[in-house]
């Protein structure tokens, strides 16, 4: 008999249960019906739609049901959840930036579940201003006289180009006219604010002149872009911010220093590369604008400090309500900038800072704690050994600098063998397990940098979801 040859005519597929019978069946699975009856109809129908549509007969009542589930299970689950970020870059824009401390998350949840005074002043029992919440924290910690809050710090630049600049010129360096991700440009960012650039100095090289001599009639604003996610060596010269705010208070012109990161404290202090501070800044010129939650280590927004009268006109801008955050954001950002007012505790209770300040030593322990327990989780499927790196701060800081740690590398079993495309797979089932765990493929191997890596015990449960060798 030809083993090739198609089954006899009297050899129909088996068919499949009615959907009614399968709805019945589900109601005895207290899993499955916990989602309720409409969820699993169109649960039940899918998973028969994609049987019939791969040529696929599904007869067993419990395989459907199984597959029901797991399609539950998969709707559920939330599109935006945590993971491990173990890619060895500490604030990673992609992975949510700076992790925030319990308080933030306390203060976070105490307003967002009533109402809150908001825009409500409680001693004058009338409308008040949603900034009041941070402004006196933020001036207090800057030396700032005022200051506003917007959702992140491209909206920041954005607004104090517009009120400042629009249908005018804004004078920046041309070695400043940087792109900080996602094709976001400073250029770019002043055509929408209705400013018009004016370049001066060189790539390499800007001098006081090249600014004196390009402020005129037509200067709405003068601006100095730090230089936070590249750096030019060699032949180079720039500007000190003292020195063009003095030029820049002699011709009455307004200046702005679009900081980035918004460093608040010597990072020096703690052992990691100098980092301009927002009060350096803001002794120099009349507005500074800085992100939340890159090297403040709170949550996104962009924040605009400075002076009083400058501030004012800003805080009138329509813009101003178009880019304004709401109740949460102002809850944490309050919660993280109360941490700075206790400066001997920093490092131990702002999140960011504790992961970029951890010592060497110490996570080569970790690693050399945790590499036998991972060894045996992973038996033959994977070389497993713990090895010196170096992380970065990431989100645009200090681009240059690195910090030495350790983490665990993952090679094939055996050398030479499809390591890329094992590499690759190893890496998706990673990503697949229920609290993902995110590393980086270098040097031949999967490597999960330990140096933010606080939660060990559910880091190693996550093992328990790696059940087929890969």
């Amino acid at each position: 008999m030809n083993a090739n040859a198609p089954p006899p005519a009297s050899a129909t597929p088996a068919r499949p249960p009615s959907v009614e019978s399968l709805l019945a069946a589900t109601e005895a699975v207290p899993s499955l019906a916990a989602y309720g009856r409409s969820a699993v109809l169109h649960a039940v129908r899918a998973v028969l739609a994609d049987a019939r549509s791969g040529g696929e007969a599904l007869a067993d009542t419990p395989a459907i049901l199984a597959r029901v589930e797991n399609r539950l299970v998969d709707e559920n689950r939330p599109s935006l959840r945590p993971v491990f970020n173990l890619t060895g870059t500490v604030l990673h824009t992609n992975l949510g930036r700076a992790p925030l401390p319990p308080e933030a998350a306390e203060a976070v949840s105490r307003v967002m579940l009533q109402a809150s005074n908001l825009e409500y002043d409680l001693a004058r029992g009338e409308r008040g201003e949603r900034d009041d919440h941070v402004e006196g924290l933020i001036c207090r910690l800057t030396g700032a006289e005022a200051a506003l809050v917007v959702n992140n710090n491209a909206a920041a630049v954005l607004l104090v180009l517009n009120a400042l600049a629009m249908g005018r010129e804004t004078i920046v360096s041309r070695g400043e006219l940087v792109e900080i991700g996602g094709t976001f440009r400073v250029p770019d960012v002043m055509m929408r604010a209705g400013s018009r650039l004016r370049e001066v100095g060189t790539t390499n090289r800007t001098h006081l002149r090249d600014y004196a001599e390009a402020i005129g009639p037509e200067t709405g604003l003068v601006m100095k872009v730090h230089q936070s996610n590249y750096e030019i060596r060699g032949f180079t010269a720039e500007v000190e911010e003292a020195a063009l705010g003095r030029l820049c208070a002699e011709r009455r012109v307004p200046f702005a220093v679009d900081l980035g990161s918004g460093n608040l404290i010597d990072f020096s202090a703690y052992g990691l590369p100098p980092e301009p501070t927002v009060r350096e800044a803001v002794a120099n010129a009349d507005l500074v604008t800085f992100s939340g939650d890159k090297l403040l280590g709170a949550v996104q927004c962009g924040i605009v400090a400075g002076r009083r009268e400058v501030l004012a006109g800003i805080r009138r801008n329509p813009l101003k309500r178009a880019l304004r955050v709401d109740k949460m954001t102002y809850a944490a950002l309050e919660a993280v900038l109360r941490l700075y007012l206790h400066p001997e505790r920093l490092h131990e209770r702002l999140p960011a800072l504790r992961l970029l300040t951890r010592k060497a030593a110490e996570i080569e322990a970790q690693a050399q704690r945790l590499l036998p327990k991972v060894a045996a989780r992973m038996g033959e499927r994977a070389r497993v050994t713990a090895e010196p790196c170096a992380s970065q701060i990431g989100s645009g800081a200090l681009p240059v600098e690195t910090l030495p740690s350790a983490c665990l590398a993952f090679r094939p079993p055996e050398e030479g063998r499809g390591e890329g495309a094992w590499l690759k797979r190893l890496s998706e089932k990673f990503r697949g397990l229920p609290t993902p765990v995110i590393g980086r493929i270098s040097d031949g191997a999967l490597r999960l940098d330990l140096r933010t890596l606080e939660d060990e015990a559910g880091f190693l449960a996550q093992f328990d979801g790696l059940d087929r060798p890969a």
